[in-house]
């Protein structure tokens, strides 16, 4: 818990415009966001790349922490929406540039994890989701994915703890069947 404690501190001290605690935060928090970045894109460049998406946001945002949740919450929403939308580039640009595999050729893997990846089918389930049912996303990916408690969740995305129970049923029964389909 004091390395939890700690993170918070510098988190706050960043908020507040200290450059120093804005570095040593980032040292600090670069491990787990790759480990969490790893949850969505199955390639290990791929997550890396995300991880610096992450990073940069942090440095660019940081003011916009308030304190007003834990600093791993709202870190958790930054690599969420990073790692999705890495996904979303990897797939446009596999889309725009189809590789030709040949065995002569060397294949880049950011341009066909997407396609390849072991969770694309969860990705891809997460792209149908947010189409049909947007508000049931964060639910699912908080809690299930970035594996926050249902107390953080509920206060992240702003709803009851029912609601978001809830919410987060009816994402999981929307999302069942698509991954069932992708295997």
């Amino acid at each position: 818990m004091r390395d939890a404690a700690q993170t918070e501190e510098l988190a706050l001290r960043a908020a507040a415009g200290d450059e120093a605690a804005l570095d040593g935060l980032l040292q600090r928090i670069r491990p787990e966001v790759v480990r969490r970045c790893g949850r969505f894109l199955p390639c290990r460049e791929d997550a890396e790349e995300a991880a610096q998406d992450v990073l940069l946001q942090v440095a660019r945002k940081i003011t916009t922490f308030e304190g007003r949740s834990r600093f791993g919450t709202w870190l958790y929403t930054v690599v969420a929406n990073c790692s999705r939308q890495k996904y979303r580039e990897l797939k446009r640009r596999a889309a725009e540039q189809p590789v030709a595999i040949d065995a002569s050729q060397q294949v880049d893997p950011r341009t066909t994890s997407v396609i390849a990846g072991s969770r694309v089918d969860l990705l891809e389930a997460l792209e149908r989701l947010e189409r049909e049912h947007p508000h049931l996303v964060a639910p699912l990916v908080y809690r299930d994915i970035c594996q926050l408690e249902y107390a953080e969740v509920a206060e992240r995305v702003g709803i009851p703890l029912g609601t978001l129970k809830s919410r987060l049923h009816e994402a999981r029964k929307q999302v069942r069947p698509w991954l069932a389909e992708a295997s």
